[in-house]
């Protein structure tokens, strides 16, 4: 039975490599604790160097945006979730949110950072798809279809996404977001737009990352 066990472990890990070994680290200063994730896997220790410097570098951007070092009444919680962790695809959102006294409310803050594992590269929307595929027009109407779905309604009319609309990836979806303000009023949050990774193939040749994640 070991034997056996040991062999079918052997092709699990061959077709399908195992998740990355996160690690959670705090900044803690008055006023201040923010969680974010390491990569601390040794068999990605080159690529987990590049992965990590981006992280800390975005949290600290988002950590910034909250004025904490100009108001020191500026009280900010931070926090992060992983996406997608599998196929040697790592996807993860960072959220921090500011409070300043006085304030009608606080301002929460998100990024979404999607890295290969391997050379630790960190990928844009573009490179989710093959050169020069009309991507913006593509992803666009989806989210013009599930605003109008969803009856989201929003500040301005809606035209189309961004070139680098903010994104996660998840086992089987592509996620559209904006930040507060961005598309709809504050009581609204984070409005996200899901898309299947199986709509997006005719934007998707061989070296999509998205076909890491197709079966």
């Amino acid at each position: 039975m070991f034997t056996i066990i040991s062999m079918l472990r052997g092709i699990a890990m061959t077709l399908y490599p195992l998740p990355v070994e996160i690690r959670s680290y705090v900044i803690h200063k008055p006023r201040l604790k923010v969680i974010f994730p390491q990569v601390d896997d040794k068999k990605y220790a080159h690529a987990a160097v590049q992965i990590n410097q981006m992280i800390y570098r975005n949290v600290l951007d988002l950590i910034r945006l909250t004025g904490y070092e100009e108001n020191e009444t500026t009280e900010v919680q931070g926090s992060y979730e992983i996406k997608l962790n599998e196929r040697e695809l790592l996807s993860l959102t960072l959220t921090v949110y500011g409070y300043t006294k006085g304030a009608a409310h606080g301002m929460t803050y998100q990024r979404g950072l999607t890295f290969d594992v391997n050379s630790g590269h960190h990928y844009t929307l573009a490179e989710l798809f093959r050169p020069s595929a009309p991507y913006v027009a593509f992803l666009s109407k989806d989210v013009a279809r599930q605003i109008q779905e969803r009856e989201i309604p929003t500040l301005e009319p809606f035209t189309a996404i961004a070139p680098d609309q903010p994104f996660y990836l998840t086992d089987k979806s592509l996620v559209l977001f904006y930040d507060l303000y961005q598309l709809a009023a504050y009581v609204y949050g984070f409005v996200y737009f899901p898309i299947s990774i199986y709509a997006l193939q005719p934007l998707m040749d061989e070296q999509s990352p998205l076909n890491k994640l197709y079966y």
